[in-house]
């Protein structure tokens, strides 16, 4: 019910509405010091009426920063790619879900992600405590479960618009926090 509730209120957004929220979130992300700081990031490219991610790749690619993106396996887990630009992106649907944008290039394995230094995660909400509500594909589950086991603590971004930090989402015994939500007008941070 949340997610449908989220998702109908993004699918109202104008492309000047997700163009001008990409902007500022470029903005804020890039002052964080996680990121400020990091020599790979794990990151993703938005789809639709998601808050918007191309800016911040780019800048993250400006600096220096080696960016990671995902490629979504059969089997929902997630390979990762070096993201080279814009230029090199392929749009690839998967059954009869939306077309996502991968990298092209070589493929690193599930475990590439293991050497972000950061992970900036797609969602729908993220309440008071950090929980992070995903689209429910399990993929991101998968990720934060492996990094996890591998013992990398990466700090854990999740990119929103306003309106997607809630009082509370529900939540699943492996859901783990995230550190920050990064919306258009700020961050904030959890314990």
């Amino acid at each position: 019910m949340l997610r449908r509730g989220l998702l109908s209120v993004r699918s109202r957004l104008t492309a000047d509405d997700v163009d001008e929220a990409a902007a500022a979130l470029a903005e804020r992300a890039l002052e964080l010091p996680e990121l400020a700081n990091a020599r790979t990031v794990a990151a993703y490219v938005s789809v639709g009426a998601e808050p918007g991610t191309l800016a911040l790749l780019d800048a993250l690619r400006a600096r220096g920063v080696r960016v990671l993106l995902p490629v979504l396996l059969p089997d929902n887990d997630l390979d990762w790619g070096a993201y080279t630009g814009p230029d090199r992106l392929v749009r690839v649907r998967h059954g009869s879900r939306m077309a996502l944008l991968e990298p092209a290039g070589e493929r690193l394995g599930p475990e590439a992600v293991q050497q972000a230094d950061a992970v900036l995660l797609p969602g729908l909400a993220v309440d008071a405590r950090g929980m992070r509500l995903g689209r429910g594909g399990g993929s991101y589950d998968r990720v934060l479960a492996r990094l996890e086991r591998s013992g990398a603590d990466p700090a854990l971004v999740v990119l929103l618009y306003e309106a997607e930090v809630v009082e509370r989402v529900p939540e699943e015994a492996h859901d783990r926090p995230v550190h920050a939500v990064v919306t258009p007008s700020g961050v904030r941070r959890f314990h």
